[in-house]
C-alpha cells in the first residue's frame, strides 16, 4: 500500500494515535502526519502541545465525557467524510492508540464505506504509557504470562463474563473504570478473584499531576473515593502491581488510623 503521507495525495484520512499524553511519546510518523494536516479532528484528552504540532490546521474538538458527547459517533464519521470530500488532509487524532478503545475501527469502516482512502498510525496506548511510568510490568516471567484489556464503563457490566481475566499469573487492565470502581471490585471478587489481589490506579499518566497508587482489590472503591481519583485513569489488577513504584495507600491509611487512636 502506498503511504498516505505522500504530500501530493489529497483528500484522505489519517487516524493518528496521540499516545498517553506526553508529546514526547508520539511516533515520528504521527508528527509527520500532523505537519501535513489541513484539518485535525481531535479527542478532548489530547494534550495541547500535541495539537500545536499542527499550527496550520483547522482544529475541531469532538470531546467525549461520560454520558455527554459533543457529537455522536455517527456525526463524527460524517464530519470526517465531509472534510475529506473537499480535498482536505484530515488527521483524526485520538488519545492512546486508535484501535484500543478508540473507536478507530468504526471510523475506518465509515471512511471506506464512503470510498475514501484511510491510513492508521498507531500510538502508545494509555495502559502501556501509564504502566511504564509507574515501573509496572504488565507481564513478567515470574508473575504474569497473560494480560487482558477491558472497558470498565460499558453497559451491563454485571452481565459481562470476566472470569479468567484476572487472578494468579494474569494481569487485567481496565480502561474508563474510575466511576465504576466499587462495582468492578465486587464483580471481580464475585468471579473468584481474591479480595487481597493487588490493584493499582494510574491517574493522568505521563502528564503533570500524574499519580500511581495501589491497594488491595477489596479496598479499590474506597481508595478511589479517599484519594479523590479523577479520570483519566487506568486500573491494573494483578500480582505484578507489587513490583511497581505505586504508593501503597492501604498501608498509609492503616498507619494514619492507628496513629489517630
Amino acid at each position: 500500500m502506498v503511504s498516505l503521507l505522500d504530500p501530493s495525495a489529497r483528500g484522505r484520512v489519517i487516524l493518528v494515535g496521540a499516545g498517553p499524553g506526553d508529546p514526547g511519546l508520539l511516533t515520528v510518523r504521527a508528527v509527520e502526519a500532523l505537519k501535513q494536516a489541513d484539518v485535525v479532528v481531535h479527542d478532548g484528552l489530547v494534550d495541547g502541545r500535541v495539537l500545536n504540532l499542527a499550527p496550520q490546521a483547522h482544529r475541531i474538538s469532538v470531546a467525549k465525557q461520560r454520558a455527554r458527547h459533543t457529537l455522536p459517533q455517527e456525526a463524527i464519521n460524517a464530519l470526517i467524510v465531509a472534510h475529506v470530500k473537499t480535498g482536505a488532509i484530515v488527521v483524526r487524532l485520538k488519545g492512546g492508540d486508535p484501535f484500543i478503545f478508540g473507536r478507530g475501527g468504526e471510523e475506518v469502516e465509515a471512511v471506506r464505506a464512503a470510498g475514501l482512502p484511510v491510513e492508521v498510525i498507531p500510538g502508545v496506548s494509555a495502559a502501556l504509557g501509564a504502566a511504564a511510568e509507574a515501573m509496572l510490568p504488565l507481564t513478567h516471567r515470574d508473575w504474569s504470562s497473560a494480560v487482558s484489556f477491558v472497558a470498565g464503563q460499558c453497559k451491563g457490566l454485571s452481565d459481562q463474563d470476566w472470569s479468567g481475566l484476572a487472578g494468579k499469573g494474569r494481569t487485567l487492565v481496565i480502561y474508563m473504570g474510575v466511576a465504576n470502581c466499587p462495582a468492578i471490585a465486587d464483580k471481580l471478587m464475585a468471579d473468584g478473584v481474591a479480595p487481597d489481589m493487588p490493584v493499582a490506579v494510574l491517574e493522568r499518566a505521563t502528564l503533570e499531576g500524574h499519580r500511581a497508587i495501589r491497594t488491595l482489590l477489596a479496598d479499590l472503591g474506597e481508595m478511589v473515593e479517599r484519594e479523590k481519583v479523577m479520570s483519566p485513569a487506568i486500573i491494573v489488577v494483578g500480582e505484578v502491581v507489587r513490583l511497581s513504584d505505586a504508593d501503597d495507600k492501604l498501608v498509609q491509611w492503616a498507619r494514619m488510623a492507628e496513629a489517630a487512636q
